[in-house]
């Protein structure tokens, strides 16, 4: 185990650094100047040679990359050219906004499609598995902003039960989930986020709970005389490994993929960070964020890799 675990993680060390590379080639041919965003218009050419110098936009693009590349390796973003705030703090503190709702969501949306996939496996063919599948497509086809401004039509102006935008009564610092006056806030967040991931895995564990069900060992097992719940719960510990795969995959989407649900409600996390940074071409926090978020996918999917080795030995042998 302690070996394949070694050799995954060196295995993911190149993986990051073609990361980081695609991270500055893509922040680089985007167009736009973040320089002129800085200049009021009378300044002159000379004025905009010094600014560039000064975060080092004027040095070849390798120079400027190795230089960027030294800094990430102890942690250094670099400054915002924007806020002129250090980088590394603010994508952080929004990164931890992400990942909270984003957790939330996939677990919520995991437990539920378990439940979900089970039943309808288990009832193949019957209206409830009409139902449940009409669900998982709706989840599937729905696109989350959409979603998002259809749960603040309805719980924020309709009903009033809800705030429409923002994090919390008090700010994003001293937001706690543990209290209702800020939880409320994230709840419209986590029901567009989770319903997309809810549709993908009811499908997924609905189709792979009803292929062990039609295998020969069931009916072995039925035939000792085990119960139908007993019978379920073997069946779930052999899609398991699958299952586990599908939760990291879809948590990774959820923190790359949540820019327009956080701008819909104004939420302070990477999606709303990384729109920010590309409408005023901040350089430094446009590759900060990306960065973060590429590099929490790879180790999302080490995670998982590993998870899935320790819950299915036979992984590591392949």
């Amino acid at each position: 185990m302690w070996l394949y675990a070694a050799r995954r993680i060196v295995l993911t060390i190149p993986i990051l650094l073609g990361v980081t590379i695609i991270c500055f080639a893509l922040v680089q041919i985007a167009p736009g100047d973040p320089i002129q965003n800085l200049l009021s218009p009378t300044a002159s050419a000379a004025d905009a040679a010094r600014l560039r110098a000064a975060y080092g936009l004027d040095q070849p693009l390798p120079v400027q990359y190795f230089i960027w590349l030294g800094k990430v390796m102890v942690g250094d973003l670099g400054m915002s050219i924007a806020n002129n705030t250090p980088v590394t703090g603010e994508v952080l503190h929004a990164f931890m906004n992400t990942i909270v709702i984003a957790l939330i969501s996939v677990v919520l949306a995991f437990v539920i499609s378990m439940i979900f996939g089970i039943i309808a496996a288990y009832r193949s063919g019957k209206l409830v598995d009409k139902a449940i599948t009409a669900i998982a497509v709706f989840g599937i086809s729905v696109p989350p902003f959409w979603l998002g401004v259809i749960v603040v039509i309805i719980f924020a102006v309709n009903l009033s039960w809800l705030p429409a935008t923002g994090m919390g009564a008090s700010g994003s610092e001293n937001f706690s989930y543990f209290r209702w006056a800020d939880f409320k806030f994230a709840i419209m967040p986590i029901i567009a986020l989770a319903l997309p991931p809810l549709g993908i895995m009811t499908r997924t564990t609905r189709s792979s709970v009803a292929e062990i069900l039609n295998q020969d060992f069931v009916q072995t097992l039925r035939a000792k005389g085990l119960s139908e719940a007993q019978v379920i719960i073997h069946a779930v510990r052999n899609i398991m490994p699958q299952a586990v795969a599908m939760l990291g995959l879809q948590l990774g989407y959820l923190i790359g993929g949540s820019v327009l649900v956080e701008t819909v409600f104004t939420w302070p996390g990477t999606g709303y960070l990384l729109n920010k940074a590309v409408l005023t071409r901040d350089i430094p926090l446009l590759q900060g964020t990306i960065l973060v978020l590429a590099t929490a996918f790879v180790l999302i999917n080490l995670v998982v890799d590993l998870a899935q080795s320790m819950i299915d030995p036979r992984l590591k042998r392949s």
